[in-house]
């Protein structure tokens, strides 16, 4: 058997003998499992996807009409222009959602077994290749279809009501967003002025410019191919580089829809930009200079000149402090720049860096997701056993929140739990005096071997920022203590003041707001988490092994009382 050590002094007239035979063969058993595997997997994924999205539906309207009318933050013309524009929002949602299944079904079905066997060609036992080149994607694949379905089932049931909770939640004291009905005819007119506009600006600028692409990603593939740099450095992993320069095609066929897609929110957004201006000109400057803004990203990506043909008018005269959901700024703002958190230009054309890409060694030495979610999980089931051991949480309450019954007890299950377990993270990275985060088991993640996950970028500064809070104001022990009951217990004043831990709340009025706004934000960061895909599915494996735990714990405890009856 050829081993990796033997391969590296091969004459290269070897290497590009066994690397095309490698393509070639996992090619042809990644193209057959595609076609045994494909088909089963897409129909799980669109079946239960779509059936999904049809059921919950009616749910999702009378949720969305009865938090409209409930929540405080809307004044009363607002909130009929809500109800206005929700008819084209639902038809909206149903037809992204149900045509994305469908692509992303056929895409995952497809596309994961062929991958699955190329992969095959970074195990270190030679011997091993050929056998996981065949298993690796078959029942996985359809597993992994399963869980996609179940993830996509748990936002749409879970999440999504719980961002309409917190909306109906908001309390009326809070500034009241006003719409005077002058400006609903505004509103209208300019969210459909950017449909006409910006779609089919956006259509062109992507179906022009992706040629330039397609020719821009081959030739520096085929760069690094040549140079042996990114990808290619490893021959074990030029395989999987060259199905690389094999689908780029799709790629740059998936970038293009993308951006027509996303042109779709962006023009409608003008609606949201007349309404905080109180302009119809600033909605209208915003639609054109939106056209500019893709145009000048695109020409970045692909290295084109500098600037764009189209006009750039200036559409805002203040800064919002609330920015949409799909950021419509082009370039970085400075405060994004300090904070690093993502900058996204409209309508982007998502697609691989057109520049030097990293090598496989740089690659395999970054934290993956996977084991930040799989330490931050078993880090609350410690934390949880250890409650539990104190009786500061009980087995109903676990029994409670897996049964899915709302209340305070649920909350300090669902949000408390995993809170109090994060605060303690901070806590051990602090003490230990890291730059970055310190996990359980002594994994340290900074700015330099984090995930490149753009989920994570959302909650890794925000973190960093609060451990450095932490860290200034050099909590006490009375302090810490207090934040643990804080962080778990939430708003329950009544199960704080029956868990006594040494806790104390500083006289000193500043000093005490602080520690709190401390509390409140670990808060919300851990519940913006709990809406993220995959967290409830992995919580809920955390909240069963506590129940076992419990068992086991009930156990013992009858086990010896029995004992010592009989010894009696």
């Amino acid at each position: 058997m050829i081993r990796r050590s033997m391969l590296n002094v091969l004459p290269d007239w070897l290497k590009i003998i066994y690397v095309v035979f490698a393509f070639c063969s996992a090619l042809f058993v990644g193209a057959l499992k595609s076609l045994l595997v494909g088909p089963i997997a897409a129909l799980i994924l669109i079946t239960g996807n779509v059936v999904v999205i049809l059921a919950l539906f009616p749910n999702h309207v009378a949720w969305t009409v009865y938090t409209l009318l409930k929540t405080h933050k809307f004044d009363a013309p607002l909130k009929v222009a809500f109800l206005f524009g929700l008819p084209p929002l639902f038809g909206l949602w149903l037809s992204l959602s149900i045509g994305g299944s469908v692509l992303v079904g056929i895409g995952y079905g497809f596309f994961t077994p062929l991958v699955s066997s190329f992969e095959a060609f970074r195990q270190e036992n030679e011997s091993h290749k050929f056998y996981h080149s065949i298993v690796d994607g078959t029942w996985g694949t359809i597993k992994g279809s399963c869980t996609v379905v179940r993830d996509f089932a748990d936002i749409c049931y879970h999440s999504y009501p719980l961002y309409l909770t917190e909306l109906r939640e908001t309390p009326s004291s809070n500034e009241l967003q006003t719409l005077r009905f002058i400006h609903v005819p505004a509103c209208i007119i300019v969210g459909l002025l950017g449909l006409v506009i910006d779609v089919p600006l956006y259509t062109a600028i992507a179906v022009i410019k992706s040629p330039y692409m397609l020719f821009k990603g081959w030739q520096r593939l085929i760069h690094d191919l040549i140079s042996r740099e990114g990808p290619f450095l490893e021959t074990a992993c030029i395989p999987i580089a060259g199905l690389t320069i094999l689908v780029w095609p799709i790629v740059v066929i998936g970038s293009v829809i993308l951006a027509i897609v996303s042109s779709i929110f962006i023009g409608l957004y003008g609606s949201a930009v007349v309404y905080q201006e109180r302009s119809f000109k600033r909605g209208v400057a915003y639609v054109i200079a939106m056209v500019a803004e893709f145009d000048e990203y695109t020409n970045d990506w692909l290295y084109l000149r500098e600037g764009s043909v189209f006009p750039k008018p200036k559409y805002r005269k203040k800064r919002v402090s609330h920015s949409p959901a799909i950021s419509v700024g082009g370039s970085f703002s400075s405060e994004a720049k300090q904070s690093g958190l993502p900058m996204q230009a409209p309508g982007v054309m998502v697609m691989p860096t057109l520049s030097s890409s990293r090598s496989v060694r740089e690659a395999i030495r970054e934290v993956k997701m996977v084991q930040v979610w799989g330490n931050l999980m078993q880090s609350s089931e410690i934390a949880g056993k250890e409650l539990l051991d104190s009786n500061v949480i009980t087995s109903t309450e676990l029994y409670d929140w897996l049964n899915a019954k709302k209340g305070n007890e649920s909350a300090i299950i669902s949000t408390g739990l995993p809170c109090y377990s994060f605060f303690k993270t901070l806590l051990h990275s602090i003490k230990v005096g890291s730059e970055g985060l310190v996990l359980r088991d002594g994994l340290e993640i900074t700015n330099f071997n984090r995930p490149q996950d753009r989920l994570l970028d959302w909650f890794f500064h925000p973190i960093l920022v609060i451990k450095e809070q932490i860290k200034v104001i050099q909590l006490s022990e009375g302090e810490i203590r207090y934040l643990e009951k804080m962080v778990l217990f939430g708003s329950d004043s009544q199960r704080m003041q029956s868990w006594d831990n040494g806790s104390y709340l500083p006289d000193e009025l500043l000093r005490a707001a602080q520690i709190q706004g401390i509390g409140r934000r670990m808060t919300g960061l851990v519940r913006g988490a709990s809406k993220l895909p995959t967290y409830r599915r992995k919580y809920r494996q955390v909240i069963k092994n506590l129940i076992i735990y419990c068992m086991a714990m009930e156990g013992s405890a009858r086990s010896m009382s029995m004992r010592s009856v009989a010894s009696v």
